[in-house]
């Protein structure tokens, strides 16, 4: 297999996981403005500070490429849903509900701890805890705790319209 210069190990684990990192927190303190407006190269050295950070530490860097391809599959998978979402209104008067941002976002988050937990290797330990012998009926008891939550939150939340 020829080996081109993103399949080399430098790249791999040093020049793609520091300029990622690099980026995303100069863009964070960019847009942000936390340190205050204009100040480029105060937010580019903070960037490259933590990029170098990151860098130096194996297991940061080796979550970082691990995390990399869930990311993109799920951009992709978003990107179709939306373009197949989009077709079914007209030219420019496509806008997404507020319910529907709120769904999409709990779904991203709930995915993306899953796939952190999954590439950190505590996903088993999780699963060995609710669902094995240390855990004697943990899970059981957190999901009927739960389905309990939310029989009651409809109860209370979902009254309708009363008339008088």
């Amino acid at each position: 297999m020829v080996e081109t210069i993103f399949t080399s190990p430098f790249a791999l684990n040093a020049v793609l996981p520091f300029l990622l990192v690099f980026v995303l927190v100069f863009a964070i303190l960019q847009k942000t403005e936390i340190l205050g407006k204009g100040k480029k190269q105060i937010d580019a050295l903070i960037g490259l500070v933590v990029g170098l950070i990151v860098i130096s530490f194996a297991n940061a860097v080796d979550i970082i490429s691990r995390l990399i391809p869930f990311m993109a599959v799920a951009l992709v998978i978003i990107l179709i849903f939306m373009l197949l979402l989009g077709s079914l209104f007209k030219a420019g008067e496509f806008e997404m509900p507020k319910w529907l941002k709120v769904v999409i976002g709990i779904i991203v988050f709930i995915s993306l701890a899953i796939a952190v937990l999954y590439i950190t290797g505590a996903w088993d330990s999780l699963a060995e805890r609710f669902s094995g012998d240390a855990g004697s009926g943990v899970l059981t008891n957190a999901i009927f705790i739960i389905i309990i939550a939310a029989v009651g939150a409809a109860f209370w939340f979902g009254e309708g319209k009363k008339e008088k």
